[in-house]
């Protein structure tokens, strides 16, 4: 594969994952949940199901610890999470979504099978299923995490 067509590719995975990142916020939005944003929904992965620390959460999002409870204070504050004692260390807090946390999960949940379906009209069921084949061989292990 020539350099162009490299180029060519890589610019096209990032504006699918640009797309999509931004649909799903827009799904989110008109869904009702309001004060939320792309980052918010990385973050949301990290504490389903069982919760995390500060901590946890910064190395997930790849930001300082200091970012990361900046995030947790706004996300606490619009409701979608909440602080509970650690189980095993006294020191810590527990960070866990609320109800309200659960339910915009389920609502990017939903956005993004609507945008999956559009890629059904145009690819066809089979050509999504082999496309999230191929992507799944090369796709990174790890945390997914906002481009800052």
């Amino acid at each position: 594969m020539h350099n162009s067509e490299a180029m060519a590719l890589s610019a096209a995975l990032l504006a699918v994952a640009g797309e999509l990142t931004h649909r799903i916020n827009e799904g989110v939005l008109a869904r009702g949940f309001e004060g939320v944003r792309p980052a918010h929904g990385f973050a949301f992965t990290r504490l389903a199901p069982d919760g995390a620390t500060v901590t946890d959460l910064a190395v997930h999002l790849g930001v300082t610890k200091q970012a990361a409870s900046q995030l947790v204070e706004e996300i606490v504050r619009k409701g979608y999470a909440e602080r509970r004692p650690h189980p095993v260390d006294a020191r810590a807090k527990l960070i866990v979504l609320t109800e309200r946390g659960w339910a915009c999960t389920r609502a990017a949940e939903e956005a993004a099978a609507e945008v999956v379906q559009r890629w059904s009209d145009v690819l066809g069921e089979g050509g999504v299923r082999a496309l999230g084949g191929q992507l799944g061989r090369i796709a990174p292990y790890g945390p997914i995490r906002p481009a800052w």
